[in-house]
């Protein structure tokens, strides 16, 4: 069971991760753990794009720069566990979960930041939704691992939420749905048959 302060997470998202999709987690831990790197080297890259991007956005600057830093450091925690384990770091082919959501994302400001904030936000909270059902079914050092990070997934996606509501010049309500439409995107593409495993997945098929 979550701990209280992750329950904000878990009642964002509209489901939950399939048990399908952790039974397959727990057999391909090598494809979770590179497949895991690469995202916190993507989460990572993403902050940064976001600083170059939006100069004269001295908050978001601020933010990014700390959540940089902190995927940088997941990623080095990540490559930690997979030496342990003896995982060789190589080329994994990227999901289809991010490049669907993207598609969502507007072509013109203001509108496109505060789509690439919803999608990082609806982005991590599947992460730490996953960390925290992956924490029931694994143990030891990656256990550990994702019991670690949990917390700053939650803050993460609390960040991205935030800030894309301050930049949001439109009424609730349209932004209420703007969300709801990347969260149903969500839902969709973690529910659904998957040609692939990978840490964002969907079923695998």
């Amino acid at each position: 069971m979550a701990r209280p302060e992750l329950q904000p997470v878990l009642d964002f998202l509209l489901v939950p991760t399939p048990q399908a999709w952790l039974e397959v987690a727990t057999d391909r831990l090598d494809v979770l753990l590179i497949d895991h790197a690469n995202c916190e080297k993507k989460a990572a890259s993403t902050a940064l794009a976001l600083t170059y991007r939006y100069v004269g956005e001295t908050e978001l600057l601020h933010q990014m720069s700390r959540l940089a830093r902190e995927e940088l450091r997941h990623f080095e925690q990540v490559l930690d566990v997979m030496a342990q384990h003896e995982v060789t770091y190589q080329q994994l082919s990227s999901s289809r979960y991010a490049g669907e959501l993207h598609k969502l994302v507007a072509k013109v400001e203001p509108e496109r930041l505060v789509d690439q904030l919803v999608l990082g936000a609806v982005v991590e909270a599947r992460s730490c939704e996953r960390f925290i059902r992956l924490c029931e079914v694994l143990s030891g050092e990656m256990q550990a691992l994702y019991q670690q990070l949990v917390n700053s997934e939650a803050r993460h996606f609390q960040s991205y939420l935030e800030l894309a509501r301050t930049k949001w010049e439109g009424t609730q309500q349209a932004f209420d749905d703007k969300v709801q439409q990347f969260l149903e995107a969500d839902a969709q593409l973690v529910t659904s048959p998957d040609p692939q495993f990978r840490f964002h997945s969907g079923v695998p098929g």
